[in-house]
């Protein structure tokens, strides 16, 4: 767990230097304009191209094809996971709820990747995800290297643990928010409980209505542009 929760925390860590540098230098070039008042996501002045990517589902590949035109919370882990995963997928799930008034076209998207392809095919990662919101896309890469391709290319990072006879494995809690165009275009980092502390047990959350506002927001407004 030590080890689990110290990861977590230096990920985050990562990201919020990230945040706090684009922010800044955003600032600097438009001589002290503020930036858009987000609750929970962290956006990125200039949207980051993501390169191309094949996943499958239980539907088929998922590519830039499948995810363009939409904004799309993107969220990894896997199927086994004991805590962050299925806390983070209630969250989500709960944001996807409130994206329901949204008209369908401007609706947006939650991905769940499994970084586990060894034990989680697409048939039962849908089942998984689908159990959180029937809306939540789904998918993995049996391809080791193209699977880390993908998730290094959002900034996120994973390892296999072992476990005694079986493993687990330790994985980014950070979300990355892709724009219609299929960029990088911020995260969305979960906060420990106030006066919790590393090793303490305590999972790192994020706010499902916060998240839903800025999602919601950004959807609105590319819809009216």
């Amino acid at each position: 767990m030590f080890n689990r929760t110290f990861l977590l925390v230096i990920v985050a860590a990562v990201f919020a230097g990230l945040g706090l540098l684009a922010a800044e230098r955003w600032l600097s070039r438009d001589g002290g304009s503020e930036l858009p008042a987000f609750e929970a996501m962290t956006p990125f002045p200039t949207p980051r191209p993501l390169p191309a990517f094949e996943l499958q589902s239980s539907d088929g590949p998922v590519t830039h094809d499948t995810l363009r035109g939409r904004w799309t919370v993107v969220f990894i882990g896997f199927v086994s996971c004991p805590d962050i995963c299925p806390t983070t997928l209630t969250d989500l799930g709960r944001a996807q709820k409130a994206w329901e008034a949204l008209p369908e076209p401007q609706r947006p998207r939650v991905l769940f990747v499994s970084i586990d392809p060894e034990r989680d095919t697409p048939e039962l990662i849908a089942g998984y995800a689908r159990h959180f919101h029937p809306a939540t896309l789904s998918a993995t890469q049996p391809d080791p290297a193209a699977l880390e391709a993908f998730t290094s290319s959002l900034s996120l990072v994973y390892r296999k643990v072992p476990l005694g006879e079986t493993y687990t494995m330790d994985h980014s809690g950070s979300m990355v928010v892709l724009d219609p165009e299929v960029r990088v275009a911020g995260v969305i980092r979960p906060r420990m409980p106030e006066g919790a502390s590393p090793g303490s047990g305590a999972i790192a959350t994020i706010d499902p209505q916060a998240v839903a506002r800025d999602l919601a927001r950004l959807a609105s407004a590319g819809a009216a542009s």
